[in-house]
């Protein structure tokens, strides 16, 4: 019997902390030797001019969530876990959103049963708390952190899903009470619905006037609000998808003051701006997404939020719909005003792509950061044990990247199921060539070679991110 099941050679490994020459041996789904002139396998890679990483880990993801009366989001399990793999990741988490009155476990059932047998990589749930109730912050949601879903979502926008800081802090204070870890949507609900009144009766009612309707304001007042909520019940928490400079800097004065506050930035944020749902009728719709786009000075504020460790997080946000699509972006209502044009943009196998072009390629963050940013942070942050690095004991999850490699962003070329990718014609330098899963090859010279359903759900424990921010 050969002493590994594979080995791969000759390749540059990176971690969050170190970039070296050495072999992987694989053994059983994990990473049992680094080492030199590694043999004795029954299968060798070479991985000659080639950067081995971890796999990717997309910690933000909405995949076949409930999105609406007649709105059908474009990804299942299968085509998502399919263009994530593409995209070099090798673990995604997307969110089981609770509706109104449905209890928390008939939700993640429900969920499961769309994921089971359809993941062609492993993944987790985070929960959505849109009902709040006595039950389920006393009884139900307890008992399900116990049981592994240590990680769950609250919006402060969005009818039908924002809370009141009444609730909100009750929320935040079950997560104290039993190592959840709290992601927050921050946008403020009242004065968006104030602004896209005032908009739609003034007839403007394209898609850019959703940009309109969220300037930096709504954003900046409800990451300030979110940040002191979590300092009265003195828990951390995760600011999601910041877009620009004043929401950044709220983060960083709160970490300065000792204050365990994680921020999370999206590939949107940094090559798009808000111009781009302007003057394209309803082609705007293509990029509507929340929070929007900014400019340039907003993106010029989220590099340097990578660069100086505001943002520890760098998560797709994957939100597909169809654009020609009824079900899609463009339902009946949605000619009538921007309020009406489903939220999201896809985004899951583009992530690592544009970050490691725009960032690595181009000096912006080292080799280093980018696998801290993409994947070990993400690990470290919601309870993946023996994910996000490479090191002996680690499943094998791998990501096999030509940094010389260029190409151009199409949509022809992508796997998801959306119709349109946001980013086309991006030049890009760097590009994942393989992913391995537990040392499968999930995805391997841009031809998918592993089965649906090789994707296990993964139990996830608490971290010491976790920990009260004083004690």
């Amino acid at each position: 019997m050969a002493a590994f099941d594979t080995v791969i050679r000759h390749g540059t490994i990176a971690t969050a902390s170190d970039t070296y020459k050495a072999d992987v041996g694989i053994k059983h789904g994990r990473v049992v030797a680094i080492g030199e002139a590694l043999t004795d396998a029954d299968e060798t890679v070479d991985a000659s001019g080639l950067l081995v990483l971890p796999g990717g880990i997309d910690s933000h993801v909405h995949i076949s969530q409930p999105s609406g009366p007649g709105i059908v989001m474009a990804d299942d399990f299968a085509s998502a876990t399919r263009a994530a793999a593409f995209g070099g990741n090798t673990f995604v988490m997307p969110y089981c959103l609770q509706a109104k009155g449905q209890p928390l476990r008939e939700a993640l059932k429900e969920y499961h049963a769309l994921a089971e047998q359809n993941c062609h990589i492993d993944h987790s749930f985070h929960l959505i708390i849109a009902d709040p109730t006595e039950a389920v912050l006393g009884q139900e949601l307890p008992a399900l952190i116990a049981d592994g879903y240590t990680s769950l979502k609250i919006f402060m926008t969005y009818a039908d899903l924002a809370l009141s800081d009444y609730q909100i802090l009750d929320v935040l204070s079950v997560a104290r009470e039993t190592g959840a870890l709290v992601q927050i949507h921050a946008e403020n609900y009242d004065a968006i619905r104030f602004l896209a009144d005032r908009l739609e009766r003034a007839g403007k009612t394209g898609p850019y006037y959703h940009a309109v309707s969220r300037p930096i304001a709504v954003e900046r007042e409800a990451t300030h609000r979110a940040i002191s909520l979590s300092e009265l019940i003195d828990v951390p928490i995760v600011v999601v998808h910041v877009s620009n400079r004043e929401a950044m800097e709220e983060i960083r004065r709160a970490q300065q003051r000792g204050l365990k506050i994680v921020g999370e930035t999206c590939p949107q944020y940094l090559v798009l701006t808000a111009e781009d749902l302007k003057d394209l009728g309803m082609e705007g719709a293509k990029y509507v997404c929340s929070p929007p786009p900014r400019d340039l000075a907003s993106q010029q504020a989220c590099w340097e939020g990578l660069q100086q460790g505001v943002f520890t997080l760098f998560s797709s946000d994957h939100c597909p719909f169809r654009y020609d699509d009824v079900e899609g972006k463009q339902p009946p209502n949605a000619r009538t005003s921007f309020r009406w044009i489903p939220n999201g943009i896809p985004g899951i196998e583009t992530r690592l792509p544009i970050l490691f072009s725009e960032g690595v390629s181009k000096g912006r963050i080292t080799l280093n950061q980018f696998v801290a940013l993409t994947s070990t942070n993400h690990a470290k942050t919601y309870g993946l044990a023996g994910k996000g690095s490479i090191a002996v004991g680690y499943d094998a999850d791998i990501a096999l990247w030509d940094p010389r490699r260029t190409a151009r962003i199409a949509q022809s070329d992508l796997h998801h199921g959306a119709d349109y990718t946001p980013y086309e014609g991006i030049e890009i330098t760097g590009w994942p060539v393989a992913t391995m899963l537990r040392g499968n090859f999930v995805m391997r010279d841009g031809e998918l070679v592993g089965n649906k359903g090789a994707g296990r759900y993964v139990s996830r424990g608490p971290t010491t991110s976790m920990q009260s921010t004083t004690g």
